[in-house]
């Protein structure tokens, strides 16, 4: 027997709600080691044999058994899943049986539903934001910065590529992202297309260590990547952020979508997630 178990996200769609709420479980045991193994579109049920038969190997070889996260909607597909040797924590049989009581309804157990709610100008928009957001990355545009919801600024590698384009992708949220550099610094005032935007500007800040680790990596044993340096960038940025008046976090040890949702309320920006 081994340490590590073996936890299964089965999904007659895409699998990432499954895999969002059981990440959400995961992170309450520290210290247990999980392989994580997601498996979308089980919608049949030679399907759902193929699960049962990657359970039974990961039961194999763990020596334990494995758990099972479903998001399952077909009755009969997710009666089948459970007789698999695993956990299995269904969370339509949960929490659909209380909510059919509660609103006195049945559900119509259709897949793709969740898929469906979106309408297509929802789409539409979320992909204009993710076409702005790679438009505006980096401060490589200027152009039609009076469109954006968000402007991100902060030292390089201080997180706020992938912070921008998780607001775009999950929230519809055209964000533009700009560095913060030494000639700023020098010239202690914002670069002019920013000040111009003052109240769409929020700030991304990470410590000195985190920072070079992430620098070193992209160009080690550099001026750019060295520990002074880090540090005297990422003091200058506070600094000017503050003597500013911009809003700004630290994304040392936060992730994007716990950057993102704080980023949302300070801007009091409210989006439907997708």
């Amino acid at each position: 027997m081994t340490d590590r178990r073996t936890v299964f996200f089965i999904s007659d769609g895409t699998g990432l709600t499954a895999e969002s709420l059981g990440h959400s479980l995961l992170s309450q045991f520290e210290g247990l080691a999980f392989r994580q193994v997601r498996i979308p579109f089980v919608d049949s049920p030679g399907k759902v044999e193929e699960c049962i038969a990657q359970i039974r190997g990961a039961r194999a070889l763990d020596g334990v058994r494995p758990v099972v996260i479903s998001t399952l909607v077909n009755p009969e597909v997710a009666a089948r899943l459970r007789e698999a040797d695993a956990l299995i924590l269904d969370f339509f049989a949960t929490f659909i049986a209380p909510l059919e009581a509660e609103f006195h309804a049945r559900s119509s157990h259709a897949i793709g539903k969740s898929r469906k709610v979106a309408t297509s100008l929802d789409y539409t928009n979320r992909i204009d934001a993710v076409n702005f957001t790679l438009a505006h990355d980096d401060g490589v545009s200027n152009v039609d910065l009076d469109q954006a919801d968000i402007i991100l600024v902060g030292v390089s590698r201080s997180g706020k590529t992938p912070t921008s384009l998780y607001l775009a992708l999950q929230f519809g949220v055209r964000a533009a992202n700009f560095p913060l550099i030494p000639e700023d610094f020098e010239r202690k005032k914002l670069p002019d297309d920013l000040a111009h935007h003052r109240e769409k500007l929020f700030g991304l800040s990470i410590s000195p260590e985190r920072l070079h680790r992430i620098r070193e990596a992209r160009r080690p044993n550099s001026t750019y990547s060295s520990p002074a340096n880090c540090r005297y960038e990422i003091d200058a940025a506070q600094r000017m952020m503050t003597r500013e008046g911009i809003q700004w976090l630290d994304s040392s040890t936060r992730s994007i979508e716990e950057l993102s949702t704080a980023i949302m309320q300070m801007a009091k920006l409210e989006r439907p997630s997708y």
